[in-house]
């Protein structure tokens, strides 16, 4: 039986490094869309457009699972029109918050627990079937951020019907470019060596991909509070690594860990810290500032890690076909 490791360990939660504000005038009439994580917030944008304001609430490379929103994020939910969040518990306290404050006329759209049926949640060492929370993280895979689309799409219409064309539209050259992502990751893949699509990661964002490209996520540990695993955790992560013979293990930019990097020391692989699991590259504005940004990366980091030769990934142009007008808060 293979071994995974998760720390999961419960501490006082992160408070925003900073939060977002409306930034809105009177004679802005646009539908307003507040959203969560910034991989969302890129994908509303992506479909809205030029017809719709797009304002986040997550600060880009914070914990998710720990953020608390500042009050004054209340402010912002107030004032808008629809509400994207991912569901699926990973944003309880910002959805307690827009039920607070939301207008009666606004909707809040899960739109994880929307797309996914019950049936399909993956539940694993990082989120335990017993805590009833599944692995949230489905806009890693491709075919989840299309059906988040979708959804943004429709409900885009039904908050603004003359935009309905504009929003298919949008959603369509969305799609192409996310089948093209999608291609270009099968064709790169196989040229990572036979049964080395394996992950071991910092944090366990990867499942639902996994489950649909046919990779296999070996491990993940998660130290919540950046508390070190014991010594016999470690020890048994290593022999797990050496057994199945990965030749990297991968890390996140956003929570550097000296675990991750002594075990792969210890095993002798190859430690890379450099993956994003919702802090979008580049700046605001950039073309890979964006969700095709973000999973590009993230993709040619792992098939290159594995032995692999991202050519395909590397080559595919990403650049944005909606204006992204979207509010990211820093």
């Amino acid at each position: 039986m293979r071994w995974r490791v998760l720390l999961a360990l419960t501490v006082a939660p992160l408070l925003a490094v900073s939060a977002c504000s409306s930034g809105t005038t009177d004679a802005d009439d646009r539908p307003l869309v507040a959203t969560t994580v910034s991989p969302l917030t890129s994908l509303a944008s992506t479909i809205g457009g030029e017809r719709v304001r797009v304002e986040g609430i997550v600060p880009e490379g914070t914990n998710s699972h720990t953020f608390e929103p500042e009050p004054r994020a209340a402010e912002l939910l107030s004032d808008a029109d629809l509400v994207l969040v991912n569901g699926l518990k990973l944003e309880d306290p910002t959805m307690a918050l827009a039920e607070a404050n939301m207008s009666p006329q606004a909707r809040l759209v899960e739109l994880g627990t929307t797309v996914l049926p019950e049936s399909d949640y993956i539940f694993d060492f990082s989120f335990p079937e017993e805590e009833g929370k599944p692995n949230p993280h489905l806009w890693t895979d491709p075919t989840y951020a299309v059906a988040y689309a979708a959804l943004i799409r429709d409900e885009l219409t039904a908050l603004d019907p003359e935009g309905a064309d504009y929003y298919a539209a949008n959603y369509d050259a969305f799609a192409a470019q996310a089948q093209e992502l999608s291609d270009a990751i099968r064709v790169d893949q196989a040229t990572v060596p036979d049964g080395q699509l394996k992950l071991i990661t910092y944090h366990d964002a990867y499942a639902y991909f996994a489950r649909t490209f046919g990779w296999e996520v070996v491990g993940a540990i998660q130290p919540q509070d950046f508390a070190e695993p014991t010594p016999a955790e470690v020890a048994s992560l290593i022999d797990q690594i050496r057994a199945e013979g990965v030749p990297t293990i991968f890390g996140s930019e956003v929570f550097p860990s000296t675990v991750l990097e002594e075990i792969g020391r210890e095993a002798g692989v190859r430690y890379e810290d450099s993956l994003r699991d919702d802090d979008l590259p580049g700046a605001p504005g950039d073309p890979e500032h964006s969700w095709l940004g973000l999973m590009r990366l993230n993709f040619s980091t792992m098939i290159r890690g594995l032995g692999g030769d991202p050519a395909t990934l590397d080559a595919l142009d990403i650049t944005p076909r909606t204006p992204d007008t979207a509010v990211y808060p820093q």
